[in-house]
């Protein structure tokens, strides 16, 4: 099994000597600040403190599926998630497999936006449907009309 790479790592005096570079670096990932008179800290942005915590939330949403033995995967994950309700039974049993594949993916590479954004896809396509707005035949314009440059 591989490991996610190390966060960057920073001596705290460079908090005060570079602190524009520090930063700039937590913004893209979390660092690692090391100090001489205790343990080390890590420094991230709060967007990925927040997509951590929702990747958490989320793991502990399928763990608590995967345990339970009553009904389907697809049943299960729609009694923690209740907006898989306005799916159809077809979508979400692929909704409740995606939701696995993707949450498995982010903990094996520490990338929490992976299932956070199948997530947040997944609701959004159901809150769509709920509202009506679903899917059918497309009625695409038989003739095409030129369009002149701007």
């Amino acid at each position: 099994m591989q490991t996610a790479p190390s966060p960057e790592t920073f001596q705290s005096s460079d908090l005060s000597r570079h602190s524009s570079r520090v930063f700039a670096a937590a913004v893209e990932h979390p660092i690692r600040v090391t100090r001489r008179d205790g343990e080390s800290l890590v420094l991230m942005s709060q967007r990925e403190s927040d997509a951590r915590e929702s990747l958490l939330q989320l793991a502990a949403q399928i763990i608590g599926t995967a345990i339970d033995d009553e009904g389907t995967l697809a049943e299960r994950m729609a009694d923690r998630l209740p907006w898989m309700l306005a799916l159809d039974p077809a979508d979400q049993a692929t909704c409740a497999d995606d939701l696995v594949r993707a949450a498995r993916a982010s903990f094996a590479t520490n990338q929490a936006h992976l299932a956070i954004a199948e997530l947040t896809a997944w609701r959004e396509t159901a809150l769509a449907v709920a509202g009506g707005l679903v899917s059918g035949p497309v009625d695409w314009e038989a003739t095409a009309e030129p369009v002149t440059r701007p």
